[in-house]
Order: structure tokens, then C-alpha cells, then sequence
């Protein structure tokens, strides 16, 4: 298809000098009007289904739409403080006084991701309380906070991926200014902002835009959700880019993660994944566009001027390495130290093999993107909630906390993009779980349905909790008062060790892929970083005991230990020393 025509008109409660004006566009209501604070006004019709009216009312109104008769809440709401069914509130985002305006943000080379679930990382669950937390990220040496979507959804909990309305941050949270407080506050300690948006369907209930008209919709394309996103709409994608410059723009957010990209079909010339890289970058500064897309499709960076991929092929190795899955989409991987080795140098690990789960081909070769291209994770909120029990890595029975350590130093030495999920620094005890608030016949069928979805799963055999129910919810918040005792104490102080040398060693910093080789003798992984500024070597033992005077590699060893993944030695020879099994050492050498 062509491209759409020029963009629609703003829609939704637009703050002006004299008041608000509400605009509004339906295919199918004959007449409009606007029901503000209990008093009905119609809507003047104009050209193309436009319908608006100024009137002299100002922020904290609240408002709803009448379509021919019919009470409907508006899409566009800026805030919904009664939830997706109720009023929206006028909301003027420019009230707020910004005390760090001259933020610019970070580079993708210095991003440290953070993935965390407001509802869920604190006990408050609530954007000023996530504030207090900052300066511990900032201290442990996460430079990029990834918040999960916060598009209001249904009900008072859940992960976000069923957002309704987009342009409304979810209420349970706080009000638009205590978001708009997060971001300033994060911005204060050199911290940028991130957001998971969800530009692939809505959830399946409380979006009320096919009320204005069906065409935001079409049935050209399926998505596993129901009829795809007519990106070729002109409201429908200026719904999109709109909706990403507002978070950008109005929050002061600095960067988005698309969800599930390759569910974001558009036959239109320029795809609507290129439009928003464009309309991003356009902005100035540092704002970058991550893609989650399991396709290994490098064309996402090259083509469509995305900034970084997640990518899944990392995280499956590493997780069939550690705890031998083979359930699922772990079947086609094979773990080991030779399969790390061949995904570090290859940067993911189907590229045009066919993928046993489609039957058909996946991914190209991505010799194209440079490291900080590929965003890589031992643990995300997918990885562990996606699980029946809600179980993280640290949780599986075969998997030791030296084998986590080792883990993640193997994740955070590397040149590409990291990511963590909350309390994944102290191995936390707590799990992810998936939860919901869905209310009448959806709640029971989400619960029955989260049960029959596990039924083929060898390694979830016992019971699934409930997503409805709250204590699901509940048993999801991170327990802050452990992270300082026992294993969790010694995980932790390696994550803030190894944080701290990506920081401040020459070598590690420097994040060109040609700096990296990797291989293995036997069980014995070993990842090379090497640039002017010397050797660092990085060695992750599988097997059992290794003697480092009896191992040879391709290359010299280096002589002089920066960290041990059990804190055993620091600045000291280990030429002669001892690797036990799931053990791992960082080496240096000029």
C-alpha cells in the first residue's frame, strides 16, 4: 500500500488558552457530544468525521464522550483516575515544573537496563516510592531504568501488556505529576527513563476506539490478540506516533521498548516501526528505540533505524547451560560451552536455520550490528513470568548460586547491551508471577485458561497460581530486607563489583564488537576482550576442577585476577590457581 495520507488532527481534552478543546473523529456516530463534570454539550461537526468544541473548563474536569446517545469513555484520555469504564480527567502535562530540563540523556554504549514492575518493586507499588530506590540504582551502577508498561489497563494489578488506553498512565501508580516527579528524579542522579509500549493490539477490555469507528482495525492481518492495528489508518497511526512522542516529549522519557515487534504487521510503504524511529531520533539527544522481536532480524537496526534488539537466543543458552530444559522453545538449544561461545561470536544463534517451533527459517546473519545492538539478559520479566511458578533462574534446583555469579558475570562483562530484572543483583527469593485484575466471565477465563496452558509442560507438573487472585499479586513484590544477608549479600556485592569495572576499566568499556572472540576447551568457556588498551579474559568453567596451569588457549593468559566470581581473590596471580566447577575469573594482562 501507498503511505496514509498526512496526519489526522489531534484528538482527546486539549488544554488551550481559553480552555479545553475536545476533539473527537468517528466513521459511524452521527452526532457527538462531551458530558463534562455532569454538564452535556454537543460537538460541532466538521469535515472527515472530525467533531470538537472549546469550552472554558480547565484541568482536573472530568469528562466522558456521548455517541449518538451512547456514554463512551475517551481513547485519547489523558487519565483515568476511576479506571478504564469511568470518566477521564483533564490533564494539562505542562503544569509540572521541571527542575533537571537540561537532561539530554545517555548513549546506548553506557546503558545498564533495569526492567522492574512499579506495582511490584516496592511495598507501596507506587511512583513515589519507586523514587526512593534511585539512588540504590544509581549506587549499584544501573544507569537505565526500564519501566513495564504503564498504558492504563483493567482492574488495579497487572503486568501492563493489556493496556486500553494508552495515553493514560495507569492509576494505581499515582497521578501523571508523580510519574513526570520519577522521571525528574531519575534524571537528578544521571539515571535515564525508559518505557515498555505496546503497540501491537489492545487489551480486551476498556479500549473503546472501534466505538468511534472500526476502521482503527483490520482483518488483512491476525495477531494472536484478534484483528491487527490498521497502521495504515491515518488516526490509527498517529494514535502510534503520537502516543511515543507524548512519553518522550511530556515525560521526559528517554527511550522506548516496543513490545513484540514482529506482531506489528503494516503493508504501508514505510513501516510504521521506520515512522516511529524517525519521528524518535527527530527529537534530538539521546532517545533510542529497543525492539523485543525473537526473529534475529537485523534489518530492524539497519533498515528501520530501531537503536537495539532483546535477544532471546542469549538468555536460552545460558538458561539449557545451567539447568539442561529442553521444554518448549528451550528444545532447539543446545547449552554448553561451545553453544556460548558460537552465540557471543555470532550475536545470536538462528540466523536462516529453519526454527523447529514454525517449520520454517528464522533470522540473518547479523554481522551488521555492533554489540550494543543486541541487548542481552540472563532473567526478564518474560523469561521468569512466563513460567507457571513464577520461578527465576537463581530459583531451579540446578542451578547454584556460584552458577548464578558466574552467570552474571558472564552477562556483564560482555560488550553488548545488558539488562537485569529487579532484585536479580541479590538472586531474590521472590517470584515473578503473572497476575491480572480482570473482572466477571474474562477473570475466570484468564484463570482457566493460565492453568490449561501449562498441561504439556514436563517441568510444571504441580499447581499454577491463580492470576486473579491478589495474593498471586502479592507474593510478586521484592523482599528488600533480605538482599543483604547470606547469598543474597555476596550476589549483590558482585553485581556492584562487576558494575563498577564496566564503568571505570578501559578495556571493558570500550564496547566494539571486534574487541570480543570467544571459545572453549571442553567445558571450559572462554570470552577475549582485547583493544590498545590491553587483554581481559574472561574464563567460566562448566566442569570440574580446572588447574590453570594445565589449560591452554589460543591465546596467552593473562596474569593478573580482577574478580572471581565467589570473591575469593582480588589483584593477585592466578596463573597457578584453581577454577572449581561454575566458577568464573576476569584476567588481565597488557
Amino acid at each position: 500500500m501507498k503511505n496514509p495520507a498526512p496526519l489526522s488532527p489531534r484528538l482527546g481534552a486539549l488544554p488551550v488558552q481559553n480552555g479545553t478543546l475536545f476533539r473527537a473523529w468517528s466513521t459511524v456516530a452521527r452526532h457527538i457530544e462531551v458530558c463534562v463534570d455532569g454538564q452535556l454539550t454537543p460537538m460541532q461537526a466538521l469535515e472527515n468525521g472530525i467533531f470538537e468544541v472549546t469550552l472554558p473548563v480547565h484541568a482536573r474536569a472530568r469528562y466522558h464522550f456521548v455517541l449518538d446517545g451512547q456514554d463512551t469513555p475517551d481513547p485519547y484520555a489523558r487519565f483515568l483516575p476511576d479506571g478504564l469504564h469511568g470518566d477521564a480527567e483533564i490533564i494539562d502535562t505542562r503544569q509540572f515544573h521541571w527542575q533537571h530540563a537540561g537532561w539530554h540523556g545517555i548513549s546506548l554504549h553506557e546503558c545498564v537496563f533495569y526492567e522492574l514492575h512499579v506495582g511490584t518493586f516496592t511495598p507501596e507499588g507506587t511512583y513515589a516510592s519507586a523514587v526512593q530506590k534511585l539512588p540504590y540504582l544509581k549506587e549499584l551502577g544501573i544507569t537505565a531504568v526500564e519501566l513495564m508498561p504503564l498504558a492504563a489497563f483493567p482492574g488495579e494489578r497487572g503486568w501492563g501488556y493489556d493496556g486500553a488506553a494508552m495515553f493514560a498512565p495507569h492509576a494505581s501508580y499515582g497521578r501523571p505529576e508523580d510519574l513526570q516527579a520519577f522521571v525528574d528524579a531519575a534524571h537528578a542522579l544521571g539515571l535515564a527513563v525508559f518505557l515498555d509500549v505496546v503497540y501491537n493490539h489492545f487489551g480486551p477490555d476498556g479500549n473503546f476506539l472501534s466505538a468511534f469507528s472500526p476502521s482503527y482495525f483490520t482483518d488483512r492481518f491476525q495477531s494472536p490478540w484478534g484483528d491487527g492495528l490498521d497502521y495504515h489508518e491515518p488516526h490509527m497511526r498517529r494514535y502510534i506516533t503520537d502516543n511515543a512522542l507524548m512519553w518522550l516529549t511530556e515525560y521526559r522519557i528517554d527511550g522506548l521498548r516496543l513490545d513484540a515487534t514482529q506482531a506489528m504487521q503494516d503493508d504501508s510503504d514505510k513501516h510504521i516501526l521506520q515512522e516511529l524511529a524517525e519521528e524518535v531520533h527527530s527529537l534530538g539527544g539521546h532517545h533510542l528505540m529497543l525492539a523485543e522481536d525473537y526473529r534475529n532480524l537485523p534489518e530492524l537496526v539497519t533498515d528501520f533505524h530501531l537503536d537495539c534488539i532483546w535477544v532471546d537466543d542469549f538468555h536460552h543458552e545460558v538458561r539449557v547451560t545451567l539447568t539442561a530444559e529442553q521444554d518448549g522453545y528451550y528444545g532447539p538449544f543446545e547449552g554448553g560451552a561451545a553453544a556460548l561461545s558460537h552465540v557471543l561470536r555470532r550475536g545470536w544463534v538462528f540466523e536462516g536455520q529453519e526454527w523447529p517451533l514454525e517449520e520454517r527459517p528464522r533470522g540473518k546473519p547479523a554481522d551488521r550490528l555492533d554489540a550494543p545492538n543486541f541487548v542481552y539478559f540472563i532473567q526478564n520479566h518474560d523469561q521468569i513470568g512466563n513460567r507457571a511458578s513464577g520461578d527465576r533462574l537463581n530459583h531451579h534446583p540446578a542451578v547454584s548460586p556460584r552458577a548464578f555469579r558466574a552467570a552474571s558475570m558472564l552477562l556483564l562483562t560482555l560488550p553488548m547491551t545488558p539488562l537485569l530484572f529487579q532484585g536479580q543483583e541479590w538472586a531474590a527469593s521472590t517470584p515473578f508471577l503473572f497476575f491480572t485484575d480482570h473482572h466477571g466471565e474474562l477473570g475466570k477465563l484468564v484463570s482457566e485458561g493460565r492453568k490449561q496452558e501449562f498441561g504439556h509442560f514436563e517441568g510444571f507438573s504441580g499447581d499454577v497460581p491463580d492470576p486473579q487472585d491478589a495474593a498471586t499479586f502479592e507474593a510478586s513484590r521484592l523482599n528488600w530486607a533480605e538482599q543483604n544477608s547470606g547469598e543474597h549479600a555476596q550476589t549483590l556485592a558482585l553485581y556492584r563489583d562487576l558494575l563498577a569495572l564496566r564503568r571505570s576499566d578501559a578495556v571493558l568499556k570500550d564496547s566494539r564488537r571486534d574487541t570480543l572472540e570467544a571459545g572453549h576447551r571442553g567445558d571450559l568457556l572462554w570470552v577475549r576482550r582485547s583493544d590498545r588498551h590491553g587483554v581481559r579474559l574472561l574464563l567460566w568453567n562448566l566442569g570440574a576442577t580446572v588447574h590453570m596451569q594445565d589449560v591452554e588457549l589460543p591465546h596467552p593468559i593473562p596474569p593478573r585476577l580482577l574478580i572471581h566470581s565467589e570473591g575469593h581473590y582480588r589483584d593477585e596471580a592466578f596463573t597457578h590457581g584453581v577454577l572449581g566447577q561454575h566458577e568464573a575469573v576476569l584476567l588481565a594482562g597488557p
